[in-house]
C-alpha cells in the first residue's frame, strides 16, 4: 500500500509541476519557493500544538487547492503560484512519508510515526 500512496503523490507532484508550467513565472522561482512551506516548522519552537497547527496549515492540500481556485476565480497569478507551491510541496513531503502532524510531536503524522523502527 505504501508504494501505491507514493505513486499517487508522485502523480500529484507531477500535476503541480504541470500547473506551474502554465504560469508565467521562471522555473528558478519554483525551485526557490518549493521549500518555503517548511517555515511552518518554526511553530515547534513555541510548542507541539502550535507547531502542528502551523505545519499543517502550510501542508494541507485542500487549502492549497482552495487558494489555487480563488486565484483562478479572481485571475490572480500570485494566488495561483501560492496554491501550486503549497500543493506540490505537500505532495513531495507525502512521497517522503511526511504527513500532517499530530499534536503529540513532530514525528507523529497522519501517515504514521516518522523514524519508527520496524
Amino acid at each position: 500500500m505504501k508504494i501505491t500512496l507514493q505513486l499517487e503523490e508522485i502523480a500529484m507532484l507531477g500535476l503541480g509541476i504541470y500547473l506551474f508550467s502554465l504560469l508565467s513565472f521562471s522555473w528558478w522561482l519554483f525551485i526557490i519557493l518549493f521549500l518555503v512551506p517548511d517555515i511552518g516548522m518554526l511553530g515547534y519552537l513555541i510548542d507541539t500544538r502550535i507547531g502542528a497547527l502551523c505545519y499543517n496549515i502550510l501542508h494541507h492540500k485542500g487549502l492549497a487547492i482552495l487558494i489555487y481556485f480563488i486565484g483562478l476565480y479572481v485571475s490572480n497569478e500570485i494566488l495561483l503560484l501560492a496554491g501550486v507551491i503549497l500543493f506540490s510541496h505537500a505532495a513531495f513531503d507525502r512521497i517522503l512519508g511526511y504527513g500532517l502532524k499530530l499534536e503529540k510531536g513532530f514525528n507523529f503524522t497522519h501517515l504514521g510515526e516518522i523514524g519508527k523502527k520496524n
